[in-house]
């Protein structure tokens, strides 16, 4: 018996993702002048990167026991990931805001309104995911390179 999964039809959520990505950045680079960045971008932003986040701890956590170096390597994206994550939400907080002029989380201060899950809450909740797997070491660390090692 054959498998029914083929490269072009394997995870298709996951394609569907980065094919959305793909065309938003399309999109944004034929605007002239371009597009501002404004705070529901970045919170649409946060929310695929924690999800990407989420999906990395699994697949890393899921590699590890058979391949520990490909765990390995999945785990440091994660951590990186994280990062990337973190700037992204401090860059929403640093965006002008007509509610108010305050940094500080205050999701019912939002000029859209309190949504059901703001980006601090969704923030906090995968940092939560953070400290348990990681050190404050591994979050400083400077970016390494990932060569193949045999």
């Amino acid at each position: 018996m054959t498998s029914s999964n083929t490269t072009s039809d394997a995870h298709p959520y996951l394609r569907a993702a980065t094919a959305g990505i793909r065309h938003h950045a399309r999109a944004l680079d034929r605007t002239v002048p371009p597009q501002p960045v404004d705070r529901l971008h970045l919170d649409a932003l946060h929310a695929h990167l924690t999800a990407l986040h989420r999906l990395l701890d699994q697949l890393a956590e899921a590699a590890r026991p058979a391949h520990p170096g490909a765990g390995r390597h999945l785990a440091t994206a994660h951590t990186r990931l994280w990062q990337a994550t973190a700037e992204a939400h401090a860059a929403f907080h640093l965006l002008p805001s007509s509610a108010t002029d305050s940094a500080e989380c205050r999701p019912e201060r939002l000029p859209e309104g309190p949504p059901v899950l703001t980006i601090c809450q969704r923030h906090l909740a995968a940092g939560h995911s953070v400290r348990r797997k990681t050190t404050p070491t591994d979050l400083n660390r400077a970016p390494h390179t990932t060569a193949c090692v045999r």
